[in-house]
């Protein structure tokens, strides 16, 4: 990365810090808080049993060996891994409104980091396109979080296509523990790929928590009427020529789009995965809000 660029990316990140932190701080924190609990109650240690102690902790094994009881002793594990799955193919470039997919992502990343850092959480990210780019593993404090930051906004990747079901995979083999799996994408994957995303999918829900953040653009769902239009494909460098002018070119271009992120979504809900929409040209804050508030009231 050049210096000129390294310094607009540092200077992104500053930004996004100080808007997300304010987000997270008022109104993100304590819904994270309350949806993303610990895995419950982990044994700790054993000890002598003493008058009072329930006698269904006492541990037989050790009490056989020792020849006099001793108790199990246990502890709240609150800690959780979270881990940002974050899609930069060529197409998250995009943006017609105030910030790109890919800047989007980043605030989003940070929000959830943010969060994740407050209730004491690790955080890891997979940077992927139709390959892993990036791994980091899952570490902990505001640092390791504007790093996750940093590598979003100025990720330069190899690859420009996009393999969700590849990078889910991976995430599965590198991830032991159950976490909470954030996937940030504009799910445009290849025609046909619905059947690989479904077994990933399956995979990935046996052992964590999987969230799907879908990004899209205004301009991916419908076209303006600017007569002719040169489209040029971001992770493949095809040019299609299109007659923007026709009504009836617009309406299928916006069918087709909407058909394509509607089958996106059902594959991802039927498998038991929360899809957020979000949209570039809207605030995020609504849609996110509403996702812990319908697990606060799923969990209650």
């Amino acid at each position: 990365m050049e210096e000129q660029s390294l310094a607009e990316v540092v200077r992104k990140v500053r930004q996004i810090e100080l808007r997300t932190r304010r987000l997270v701080n008022d109104a993100v924190a304590g819904h994270y808080h309350s949806v993303f609990r610990g895995r419950g109650i982990d044994f700790d240690e054993v000890r002598e049993y003493v008058p009072g102690d329930d006698v269904r902790t006492i541990d037989w094994h050790v009490t056989a060996r020792a020849g006099h009881p001793f108790v199990k002793k246990f502890r709240e594990d609150r800690e959780l891994t979270i881990l940002l799955l974050v899609d930069v193919s060529g197409s998250l470039e995009f943006g017609s409104a105030a910030a790109s997919k890919r800047e989007l992502e980043a605030e989003l990343a940070s929000v959830l980091a943010l969060s994740a850092t407050r209730n004491n959480d690790k955080v890891g990210l997979v940077l992927f396109t139709e390959d892993v780019e990036t791994y980091i593993p899952p570490k902990k404090g505001r640092f390791h979080v504007l790093r996750v930051v940093r590598e979003i906004l100025g990720a330069a990747p190899q690859r420009r296509g996009t393999d969700v079901a590849r990078a889910l995979r991976f995430a599965n083999e590198v991830t032991h523990r159950r976490a909470i799996v954030f996937l940030l994408s504009d799910l445009l994957s290849p025609r046909g790929a619905h059947a690989d995303l479904r077994d990933a999918v399956r995979l990935v829900r046996r052992r964590h928590d999987l969230v799907a953040m879908h990004l899209h653009d205004p301009r991916e769902m419908a076209l303006p009427n600017v007569g002719l239009l040169t489209l040029e494909d971001a992770e493949t460098d095809e040019l299609v020529e299109l007659d923007t002018g026709k009504a009836r070119v617009r309406e299928r271009y916006a069918a087709l789009a909407e058909t394509r992120r509607l089958e996106t979504a059902r594959t991802l809900r039927r498998e038991g995965v929360d899809c957020l929409e979000i949209d570039t040209a809207r605030p995020y804050l609504p849609p996110l809000l509403a996702f812990f508030k319908n697990r606060e009231r799923r969990l209650a």
